[in-house]
């Protein structure tokens, strides 16, 4: 694995574990709302998307770390948007 590509795939890790920390933070410790543990783990199935979506190519224009690390971030606050609705 060259180290551009670890690079890559550690900006998409660090977002989708962080979102899924703060959701687990939010609704565990703080107590703000209230989300079961499969929701909560919704941000790591983007990254998982994203790392079996990687193999091979070629890639279009949308599909760089960044719009993957955006992906991740953007399906946990949907998480914590469906929770404080319900």
């Amino acid at each position: 694995m060259e180290i551009e590509r670890a690079r890559e795939d550690a900006i998409v890790a660090a977002s989708a574990g962080g979102t899924t920390i703060a959701i687990a933070l939010l609704s565990g410790v703080v107590g703000v709302v209230d989300v079961a543990t499969l929701p909560t783990l919704v941000p790591l199935a983007v990254y998982a998307v994203y790392l079996f979506s990687r193999k091979g190519g070629p890639y279009g224009s949308f599909d760089t770390p960044r719009n993957w690390a955006i992906a991740a971030v953007i399906a946990g606050a949907l998480v914590l948007a469906t929770a404080t609705l319900s």
